[in-house]
């Protein structure tokens, strides 16, 4: 009698390993983006042809280097910060493009501050007429692309307080992405703390203590200018305009 043998169970291939952790600081928001991209090629929705949004405009260097690693166009998720009086760079309040716009306030903060109802009014109309101008410069009057239905990695170069990030996902979930994931190379961990509930990932590759500011992260920070922006976005759509040329 011949003895059957069991049929050879098929191997899965090995899943990607994440590289290490970087050190901080980064030499530069490009370098950031490039330790950004390793992990996000290893994570199931680098293969889920994903859309990658930018908040410009500090995260525009940093998420053209990972839309380019992942093959995934690029585009730009408006959203403006209203700093704190006499502190700009401290977020209390965010305003993020939409029908119709979106503020999002960050009341403790106000609080601390002495931000007001009508300081933060005046300032959210500030806001919108910045977000138009750079809609009609960055995008040169296209409607942004659609989010329903995909997988969206929304980048910036650092989050701080969280009120602008936490401004562009609640502006994001209205539109019905498949998946929402947050990739930042560096946030404080308060900040973290509260915007992970609000993605369905988080990624992020530091939370230092203490944080200070996302700037003091990095060895070059620059201002990015808008025709930095502008020249980003040219590049991914060639690059990803060359991937598909047989």
């Amino acid at each position: 009698m011949s003895r059957s043998r069991d049929a050879p169970v098929p191997r899965r291939p090995p899943a990607p390993i994440a590289p290490p952790l970087p050190r901080l600081p980064f030499a530069d928001r490009a370098a950031a983006g490039e330790a950004l991209a390793a992990h996000l090629l290893t994570l199931p929705v680098a293969r889920e042809a994903p859309l990658v949004l930018a908040l410009p405009r500090g995260g525009v260097p940093v998420a053209l280097v990972v839309a380019r690693a992942l093959h995934a166009p690029l585009d730009l998720l408006l959203v403006r910060k209203i700093g704190a009086p006499g502190q700009p760079e401290l977020a209390v309040a965010a305003l993020v493009d939409g029908t119709p716009p979106e503020v999002v306030v960050d009341t403790a903060m106000c609080e601390r501050v002495g931000a007001d109802d009508e300081y933060l009014a005046a300032k959210a109309r500030a806001a919108l007429e910045e977000i138009r101008r750079r809609r009609d410069l960055y995008l040169g009057g296209r409607a942004p692309v659609t989010v329903s239905g995909r997988s969206v990695i929304v980048v910036d170069d650092g989050v701080a307080t969280g009120t602008t990030m936490r401004a562009a996902l609640q502006g994001l979930r209205r539109q019905h992405p498949r998946r929402l994931v947050v990739a930042v190379p560096v946030a404080s961990r308060e900040a973290a703390a509260r915007l992970r509930a609000l993605a369905d990932e988080w990624v992020c590759l530091a939370e230092p203590v203490p944080f200070e500011a996302v700037g003091s992260h990095y060895r070059q920070f620059e201002q990015v200018g808008d025709d930095d922006v502008m020249q980003a976005l040219a590049a991914a759509a060639a690059a990803l305009d060359e991937a598909a040329t047989p």
